[in-house]
């Protein structure tokens, strides 16, 4: 047998440009994701015990930008329950290398316990501060080792300003060839109707993080939205938020 990974790698890359392009296919799984918030599907999901409030889709890029950059760093802004921090805690388990640092205004003393507590909190260092407050960003910064690859995920406030904030804040610590990940970009593409009515707060299209995403880019010539990884992200709440550092 003739060895065909080359040719099955681009075989999957040419389907994904191609699932990119299909603007219905994208419009009818956006309608699937409106319909499933009203079971409340992405708070259906635990990672090793804790609950993970992510899209299946999400949880499956993110290990694999993980896989592909190995970073030695990656920090999470919003830690939630915390089973975010701790998958990303378990690949870098596996990897046998790395830490997560997450980054809550407010983590609660029981989900702050059930980290703690967890097999993998031996890889994570928790934050509690504002994402974008100086004294936090010192703290962060003094976790960071030098010479360390850094990855950033940025799913906490998620309003305009604050997004903006944050990829201004933390864009600068990833590494080339990393990613900054904005989270919840679907948001931008639905309209006021359409945007999640159950959340502790509430953003609809121009007040959100997709519209920051591009303000960042606007600004800032080191970072490109992924073609292949945001291609293939239907069923995601995070579509065209994996932006990859090309340059120092």
């Amino acid at each position: 047998m003739t060895d065909d990974r080359h040719e099955f790698a681009e075989f999957q890359k040419a389907k994904a440009l191609q699932l990119g392009a299909d603007t219905a296919v994208f419009d009818a799984s956006k309608k699937l994701i409106i319909d499933l918030n009203e079971h409340a599907y992405a708070y259906q999901w635990t990672w090793f015990g804790v609950p993970i409030i992510q899209l299946p889709a999400d949880v499956m890029v993110t290990q694999e930008v993980i896989w592909s950059h190995k970073p030695d760093v990656i920090i999470e802004t919003g830690v939630a329950r915390g089973g975010s921090v701790i998958f990303m805690a378990s690949l870098l388990e596996a990897m046998g290398n790395g830490v997560v640092i997450g980054v809550d205004i407010d983590i609660r003393a029981h989900n702050r316990e059930a980290i703690e507590t967890h097999p993998m909190s031996k890889r994570i260092h928790l934050v509690e501060g504002s994402s974008v407050a100086k004294e936090t960003l010192s703290q962060i910064r003094d976790l960071i080792p030098t010479g360390a690859r850094v990855m950033v995920v940025l799913d906490s406030d998620h309003s305009y300003d604050h997004v903006l904030a944050e990829c201004r804040a933390y864009g600068e610590l990833v590494t080339e060839g990393g990613y900054l990940v904005v989270a919840d970009t679907l948001v931008g593409h639905l309209s006021e109707e359409e945007a999640p009515k159950d959340r502790s707060k509430l953003w609809s299209r121009g007040n959100e993080p997709l519209s920051a995403s591009k303000t960042y880019l606007s600004e800032n010539d080191a970072f490109e939205v992924d073609p292949i990884i945001n291609a293939k992200l239907v069923m995601s709440s995070s579509p065209g938020g994996y932006l990859r550092r090309i340059k120092a």
